[in-house]
């Protein structure tokens, strides 16, 4: 651990000693990760639970990846219906189906949880960061 003299004061800790960064972006990484993952499953749960005739190969093509060193996305690997399923392709509005609204539910319901997954990642962080 590396102690810092400022006059009277030592200060000392991951604050001062450049770690409090390095794990700080490893949080967010981890944060970030976590909650698109929950994104992920949200999206094949809800699904699964709503599509009445479900084959698997919809839900199989829900992925979450990473966009770049800050943001995840969940997408649906540009399956040919997914539009149609969720109600905002052009054939909605010709049909009496107008979609399951998964991903609308899924987002809101995310939207929720997403405070809640990054404290619990934070939990294990904080005892890198100095805390208790």
């Amino acid at each position: 651990m590396v102690s810092i003299q400022v006059g009277a004061v030592v200060v000392k800790g991951p604050l001062f000693d450049g770690k409090a960064q390095v794990n700080l972006a490893a949080f967010m990484d981890e944060a970030n990760q976590e909650v698109a993952y929950e994104g992920q499953q949200g999206v094949r749960t809800l699904g699964m639970s709503q599509y009445q005739h479900p084959t698997g190969y919809y839900s199989s093509n829900v992925v979450a990846e990473r966009v770049s060193s800050d943001q995840s996305r969940v997408h649906d690997s540009m399956v040919v219906y997914g539009p149609w399923l969720e109600g905002v392709g052009s054939r909605n509005a010709t049909t009496r189906f107008k979609g399951y609204r998964t991903w609308r539910l899924t987002r809101q319901d995310l939207e929720r949880k997403a405070p809640r997954i990054a404290m619990r990642v934070l939990k294990r962080y904080m005892p890198k960061l100095g805390g208790k």
